[in-house]
């Protein structure tokens, strides 16, 4: 990292109230970036961590995978140019993972977007793009006629996705997708991008699936969401208009230690815990993320931090 962008870091984190700065982790690729934008789990807005959201860059393209909130200021703490968007993909249709999902391209827009953008991920994805472009309609129109931008909605490209393979082959890497658990919400899927230099695969969120371990077979890096049993009474203790959350989040999410287990059965070399639940619980130390997941995974462990580059 430059001393450039270190100090900005430094600032936003000072303004921000942070007490700490992501380092960037040991082994880190000198071409394909991968900069953990949002690792809270939950929909809840925190003064610790933003929502899911990760970005992939590649010769200065961004490949964004979900757009939880805050995912285009958190693109500018990382000191990647909003313009340089190319895509992006999301996991499955839940808030944590979507809220900012229109507002990025828009924003991006703003900062001077001139190029394609492609959105991938699961119905009803289309429709929610143009809903978005509609209830925005009047400031995208004021802004093409008073200041002369090029027209975004000719800019998006909306790919709904219904089934895992292939979706996306270019200059800079190869995307599959496959079908994880996250009922009731499906489909949703994990994403595996494999670029010249390094393999990346984003889990989403999922119980334990058979379906991301084969696509995850031999990647360098596994960011998959974690979930710590022991404080889940704490965590719907603070949400009083959710009465069955406590059921519902084992349903769909993989425990620290199973996240252990599908990164040793696929054989990864290196388990990023992200989208971490409970979010911000003073209680559970990264020591206690590491544990859980090294009692069955001998490879390097890493748990999500926002702006963490690894």
């Amino acid at each position: 990292m430059s001393s450039t962008r270190r100090q900005l870091l430094q600032n936003a984190a000072s303004i921000l109230g942070c007490a700490f700065l992501p380092r960037a982790a040991e082994g880190q690729s000198g071409t394909t970036r991968l900069i953990l934008l949002g690792t809270g789990g939950g929909p809840r807005p925190r003064k610790t961590n933003s929502a899911s959201a990760q970005v992939i860059v590649v010769n200065e393209a961004a490949y964004v995978v979900d757009c939880g909130d805050g995912v285009a200021r958190q693109l500018v703490l990382a000191g990647i140019p909003l313009p340089t968007l190319r895509h992006i993909f999301l996991t499955h249709q839940h808030s944590d993972h979507n809220a900012d999902y229109g507002n990025l391209i828009l924003l991006a827009w703003t900062a001077g977007l001139r190029t394609r953008v492609d959105c991938w991920g699961p119905p009803p994805l289309e429709e929610m793009t143009w809903h978005f472009m509609e209830m925005n309609s009047y400031d995208i129109r004021i802004r093409i006629e008073d200041e002369g931008r090029i027209p975004l909605q000719p800019l998006v490209h909306v790919h709904e996705l219904m089934a895992g393979g292939l979706i996306l082959e270019d200059e800079n890497v190869r995307v599959r997708a496959t079908l994880v658990n996250h009922p009731p919400v499906v489909p949703a899927f994990g994403y595996r991008f494999d670029a010249p230099d390094r393999s990346i695969v984003i889990s989403g969120d999922t119980a334990p699936s058979e379906n991301l371990i084969e696509l995850a077979r031999g990647a360098d890096v596994l960011v998959h969401d974690a979930l710590y049993p022991a404080a889940i009474d704490r965590l719907v203790a603070g949400v009083p208009n959710a009465t069955t959350l406590k059921q519902s989040i084992p349903s769909h999410h993989t425990s620290a230690e199973d996240a252990g287990r599908v990164a040793q059965k696929a054989g990864v070399k290196t388990l990023v815990l992200s989208h971490l639940v409970p979010p911000e619980d003073p209680a559970v130390t990264d020591q206690m993320w590491i544990d859980a997941a090294s009692a069955h995974f001998d490879g390097k462990i890493v748990v999500g931090r926002d702006l963490l580059e690894i």
